[in-house]
């Protein structure tokens, strides 16, 4: 078991020491503007494999890495397109992944195994500080157990993975509170491989072109499993009249998290009404459910939001978050 510190963004020794940290090889959870990311040095091999050890997660689930401009995509990629510099002078920084080809010199156990490799520039002050100031590039999936709820606070970091990182460095709560959308600009194509605060509609209106969007396909990214993104306590989403149904009919402690104003039959065991704009509702998402998984009850019942392009991040992360194995 590591002791893990808490280190303070507005504390300059504090962003040194997370730096320090990085530049050695340990583990530093950094706030960015999606969620938490479990940081290591990109370019340290050792370090990006206990990244996987940490979060339990599979070595060939591929990772991406946080740059501090643009202008290291070299660094990184090869074979780049014209589309890939047009978004990333759009949205940089931002929550937009791009996947591109990786250069030859970069190590496989940052992409799992594969030639492709997904880049952004956060913009979250205080990691794009950090990694502009010392030259740094990380990978930085969510800061999380592997499959469960995503954190988008320091203190949830703290609560789930303290022993298992070196430091977490507090920058606040994040802004979007849903993980970045990813593009694939690779072999010509230019789709979206996961719904996130960038839409395709944007991307189009950028490019000039149409932009696929599958709701499902077989690319190895981050986030492209069934179950994810999972509270420990049971999650059912449903309508608005199965959550009365449901809420009448159990003796079951109940958490729900609601979005039309209901009047309840039977008054839940926890209780909170979801924003009504996509936007709002992602970035307070994650949190809710775990304030509900936090709560004591024996089911999450979720009442759903609405379907529709601006929403598509939002049902992503409800439908593995709600996935029951066979």
């Amino acid at each position: 078991m590591l002791n893990t510190l808490m280190l303070h963004s507005e504390l300059p020794e504090d962003l040194a020491t997370a730096a320090e940290l990085l530049k050695q090889g340990k583990l530093v959870a950094v706030p960015t503007e999606t969620v938490y990311g479990l940081a290591a040095d990109a370019r340290n091999k050792s370090a990006v494999n206990n990244i996987f050890a940490a979060k339990g997660r599979p070595s060939d689930h591929p990772l991406i890495v946080h740059l501090h401009a643009s202008s290291a995509l070299h660094d990184w990629a090869q074979d780049i397109p014209a589309e890939a510099f047009a978004l990333a002078d759009a949205f940089w920084p931002g929550p937009l992944t791009l996947l591109l080809k990786k250069a030859d010199h970069v190590d496989s156990v940052v992409t799992g195994g594969l030639d492709t490799i997904g880049l952004r520039v956060p913009v979250h002050p205080v990691l794009l500080k950090l990694l502009a100031s010392h030259q740094l590039a990380v990978a930085a999936p969510s800061a999380n157990p592997y499959k469960q709820l995503s954190p988008t606070s320091a203190q949830q970091v703290m609560e789930t993975m303290a022993g298992k990182l070196d430091a977490v460095l507090d920058g606040g709560d994040c802004e979007f509170g849903l993980e970045s959308t990813i593009v694939s600009l690779v072999d010509g194509a230019i789709q979206v491989l996961r719904a996130g605060p960038i839409s395709p509609a944007q991307l189009e209106k950028v490019l000039g072109q149409k932009v696929q969007s599958p709701l499902q396909h077989q690319v190895k990214v981050s986030g492209n499993v069934a179950a994810h993104y999972q509270p420990k306590t049971s999650l059912r989403c449903v309508s608005a009249t199965q959550l009365d149904e449901l809420l009448t009919g159990t003796k079951l402690k109940l958490a729900v998290l609601s979005f039309s104003n209901l009047s309840f039959n039977a008054q839940p065991y926890w209780h909170t009404t979801m924003p009504r704009n996509a936007q709002d509702y992602g970035r307070v998402l994650y949190k809710q459910l775990y304030q509900a998984d936090q709560s004591g009850a024996e089911l999450i019942l979720l009442e759903l939001p609405p379907a529709g392009d601006e929403w598509a991040a939002v049902q992503n992360r409800l439908q593995r978050a709600a996935y029951q194995e066979d």
